[in-house]
């Protein structure tokens, strides 16, 4: 019998997801909730470019959670909407509804999150007997699984790096390139993202992850960030970057063993290829790069691209398979909240075409 499942919003994650959910063999489409009163109503196939399923989209989340369903695939944004989202999860998990989910990123690794974000999760689980795992891309697969597989070939680890090189420019999502990464900002601005404590409770329980991995404790969470402006204007999807302004990033996140960094997390991110040019460089428009140095020394480039030939679609489509690939295994757990490090290995069951 397949899984059925229930997927939450339609966004740049959720509408890749919805799709998948409707196309796999392994799962059964029961439930869509969707943000708008537009979209309200329509047919979850319609939402996502495929044929009709029968399935409405609806804003009643009690009659969502009244469904017979196994597990829901949560892909609302969390970060303008904290309390808003882990409400949301709350009652989908005291309904016995396990849960996946893209939204709360440090939740990658639960064992390094605040407690105040936890505690709450942990009790929806145990009220309602059911699992919660958050996965994605990064982070996510590029680095937590994927370095981890590779630091079981290691004869000695001097240094881990896992990095994000990606071109943002056809990333179409504007909240988050100018307001939470402050793309398009004057360069004296702070966004969200660069609030002092922001990049290490994002990223770090991915160091903390690979530190467990490796059986080492880190003595110290490292921020480190630079910007590059546009000398020129110009136009992506998202809006107007003007001349003067922030369009190129980069940050890091270094774990701190034995007083040095030796587990680091690296963004270099940018919304045009010429800016920052003395910068790590991608291949192609975008990679995830792990960096080992040790016995053997490795490098590891994974990289990504969508039907459409796009490096950030082909990002969102894995984050939102990442998830749904693992819902035989969540709703086989025991209770509680899940890393990759809780479950077996999965894979694309049933995908094969």
């Amino acid at each position: 019998m397949p899984y059925r499942v229930i997927q939450w919003s339609t966004g740049n994650v959720g509408r890749h997801a919805l799709r998948a959910i409707i196309r796999h063999p392994d799962l059964e489409l029961v439930g869509l909730w969707v943000h708008s009163r537009e979209k309200a109503g329509q047919d979850a196939g319609t939402l996502c470019g495929l044929e009709p399923t029968g399935v409405r989209a609806t804003n009643d989340a009690e009659a969502l959670l009244a469904l017979d369903a196994d597990c829901v695939c949560y892909t609302a944004t969390a970060d303008l909407r904290p309390a808003e989202a882990l409400a949301d999860l709350c009652r989908i998990l005291a309904a016995g509804k396990n849960v996946v989910s893209s939204s709360f990123v440090p939740l990658v690794y639960p064992p390094a999150v605040d407690p105040g974000l936890v505690s709450p999760l942990e009790e929806a689980c145990r009220r309602g007997g059911v699992s919660f795992y958050t996965s994605g891309i990064d982070p996510g697969l590029a680095n937590d699984a994927l370095p981890l597989l590779l630091l079981s070939a290691c004869e000695r680890v001097d240094t881990v790096r896992v990095m994000e090189i990606v071109n943002y420019a056809t990333y179409d999502q504007p909240q988050v390139l100018f307001e939470t990464m402050g793309f398009g900002q004057p360069p004296d601005h702070t966004p969200l993202l660069l609030v002092p404590g922001v990049l290490a409770l994002a990223w770090g329980p991915v160091v903390h992850a690979l530190a467990a991995g490796l059986g080492a404790s880190v003595e110290d969470l490292r921020e480190v960030h630079e910007r590059r402006v546009t000398e020129t204007a110009f136009t992506i999807p998202s809006g107007r970057v003007p001349a003067g302004t922030t369009a190129a990033m980069r940050f890091e996140v270094q774990g701190i063993v034995r007083g040095r960094p030796a587990i680091i997390v690296e963004h270099v991110t940018r919304l045009r290829d010429d800016i920052a040019s003395e910068w790590p460089r991608p291949t192609g428009s975008g990679c995830y790069r792990v960096v080992v140095e040790g016995s053997p020394g490795m490098t590891c480039e994974l990289t990504l691209r969508g039907d459409d030939g796009d490096h950030n679609t082909g990002g969102l489509v894995a984050t939102a398979m990442r998830l749904l690939n693992a819902i035989p295994a969540v709703c086989a757990a025991p209770p509680g909240l899940l890393s990759p490090r809780d479950l077996p290995l999965y894979t694309a069951h049933g995908l094969l075409r």
